[in-house]
């Protein structure tokens, strides 16, 4: 806008492209949409860049309180949450289909998620007998290296 009303005032477009720091094509680009559609319209800001967005705010906030009750609640066998069963999820309640990479960008990017492996415990796991085994049994059982032989030499 500046550049805008320096040409309005009948400074040179290569002023202009030094005062504003731009290339003189710069310039140039914005005197002829300043000539065919005005100052205001033809130097308007551009729009976003690339597609809106296909979830809001408020669908991401309930997604988050879907994934947050569990994937049992969600109606699956276990309560582990994968990437194909989130796209299901998704597209279940918004009608919205994605890849599974897409979700895990969407979980990563939108909801500030990380990716949580489960610990691979059996819930039946004696804590106990676990340290008494290997505080007892094992040093029992675990090899010990072989004492060196006496050195040959005089």
């Amino acid at each position: 806008m500046q550049g805008a009303r320096l040409l309005n005032r009948g400074v040179s477009q290569a002023e202009v492209a030094r005062r504003c720091q731009v290339s003189r094509e710069s310039v140039r680009r914005w005197w002829n949409r300043i000539v065919l559609h005005g100052a205001a319209k033809g130097l308007k800001k551009a729009g976003r860049a690339g597609r809106k967005p296909q979830l809001e705010t408020a669908q991401l906030q309930k997604l988050e309180t879907i994934l947050r009750a569990g994937a049992e609640k969600a109606g699956f066998s276990h309560g582990l949450w994968t990437l194909e069963r989130i796209a299901q999820v998704i597209e279940q309640q918004f009608g919205v289909e994605f890849h599974p990479a897409h979700v895990w960008w969407i979980l990563h990017k939108k909801l500030d998620w990380s990716c949580q492996r489960p610990v691979g415990r059996a819930r039946e796991r004696n804590e106990a007998a676990i340290r008494e085994w290997k505080q007892n049994t094992w040093p029992a059982l675990k090899k010990k290296p072989k004492k060196k032989a006496a050195s040959s030499s005089l």
